[in-house]
């Protein structure tokens, strides 16, 4: 690569931009997060400057050499095909992007949760509707998602998610579930250990070089009721009122 990557997100988000990050992170590739370091209103004139010609319709992208790669899984894919961290065959790498797609079904039916009828509006506006797709998302979504990437996982005979060795499907799926831990603490104790290959992969991932000092760094944004993942604690119950 003849320069660093430019990663652009929101400033004082883990949001979408985390699961960028942290395949990044994993794996060394040195990046710039623009909007930290120059602010939003950077961003904002950033994604104005490529609005004519091929621009994002949100961020995260990533620029490298006049190249603008938006869409968190199209990045993904574009990461792995170029630093090693996706599939070594065509099947492969099929299959991860189909995970990671899934996994941004959950992070659109997370961020649905707290903003079920209007995404420009106050949760405290729409707090009765979120109350009852809370229910409805810690009780059905959570075990049904879970349970396809459990499955996913005990399909490798590895410890990953796909061949032997970590892939940006695991830092994802890390996100995952680091992301519905605070958005449901209650919850996700209550039903958590029935995923034990989900799990695994977390906390082999939590274990790697260069995650374990990005967790311990500056770097890592906390989650707050800014972003995707919120905690809301009216929204979370142990108990399967359905069981």
């Amino acid at each position: 690569m003849s320069a660093r990557y430019k990663l652009w997100y929101w400033s004082d988000l883990q949001g979408r931009g985390e699961f960028v990050r942290l395949a990044l992170e994993a794996a060394g590739i040195g990046y710039d997060d623009c909007a930290r370091q120059h602010g939003a209103e950077a961003l904002l004139d950033d994604m104005e400057r490529h609005a004519a010609a091929r621009g994002p319709f949100a961020p995260p992208y990533l620029e490298l050499d006049g190249m603008v790669i938006a869409q968190v899984a199209n990045i993904l894919l574009y990461l792995g095909d170029q630093h090693h961290i996706g599939g070594a065959t065509i099947a492969d790498r099929l299959w991860l992007n189909q995970l990671q797609l899934t996994i941004a079904d959950v992070v659109a039916e997370a961020h649905n949760v707290h903003h079920p009828l209007d995404g420009n509006a106050y949760y405290e506006d729409q707090q009765d509707a979120a109350l009852i797709a809370a229910a409805a998302f810690r009780e059905d979504r959570i075990p049904k998602f879970l349970g396809y990437f459990e499955r996913a996982a005990e399909a490798n005979p590895g410890e990953w998610l796909i061949g032997d060795r970590w892939s940006y499907g695991d830092t994802s799926l890390f996100q995952l579930v680091e992301g519905l831990r605070y958005m449901f603490p209650k919850r996700m104790a209550a039903i958590e250990g029935a995923y034990p290959a989900v799990l695994r992969i977390h906390d082999q991932v939590a274990a790697l070089p260069g995650i374990r000092a990005y967790l311990e760094s500056d770097r890592r944004i906390a989650f707050n009721e800014q972003g995707i993942f919120r905690h809301y604690p009216e929204l979370d119950v142990a108990g399967d009122k359905r069981a």
